[in-house]
């Protein structure tokens, strides 16, 4: 099934944890829209952009984000969060570009290394009801913790 011009449910919905735990990762239909919507608001015009995008994680289910040690908070379990990443520019190239261009709920530049160009990802979301709070983190590794700074800190 195709999301968008470039985008399939399955690109978003696959998980190498989900297949080898025989866990089900597949949405409901509010997931589904909020994937197509996703999809249409900030894939798509990062394809068109920069080109190929790689999706990391899209919709994971309660029981998939809980193997996979995400929050119980997480926008992905709504389908309202994208990891991704573009080979062919630096993440907080990326990152600066979709702030700048186009709407967004959170952006978070995650585990991004100086010196290394396609390190780490951008995880985004986007709520489709109009309450995007535009806000901007960074995910670090600092002595074995995951630590978010607000704003794109670069080190």
């Amino acid at each position: 099934m195709k999301l968008s011009k470039n985008f399939s449910l399955k690109e978003l919905t696959q998980s190498s944890t989900a297949t080898r735990r025989g866990i089900d990762n597949s949405p409901s239909t509010e997931h589904l829209i909020n994937l197509t919507v996703i999809t249409h608001k900030i894939l798509q015009p990062v394809r068109e952009h920069f080109g190929v995008v790689t999706v990391n994680s899209g919709y994971r289910s309660p029981t998939l984000n809980k193997a996979v040690g995400g929050s119980s908070k997480s926008q992905h379990c709504n389908g309202e969060a994208i990891d991704f990443e573009c080979f062919s520019v630096p993440n907080p190239t990326l990152a600066k570009w979709i702030t700048r261009t186009l709407d967004w709920d959170q952006i978070i530049l995650e585990f991004y290394t100086i010196g290394d160009p396609n390190s780490g990802w951008i995880h985004c979301s986007y709520k489709k009801d109009g309450t995007n709070r535009r806000k901007i983190m960074t995910a670090l590794r600092i002595k074995n913790k995951t630590v978010y700074k607000s704003g794109f800190v670069i080190k």
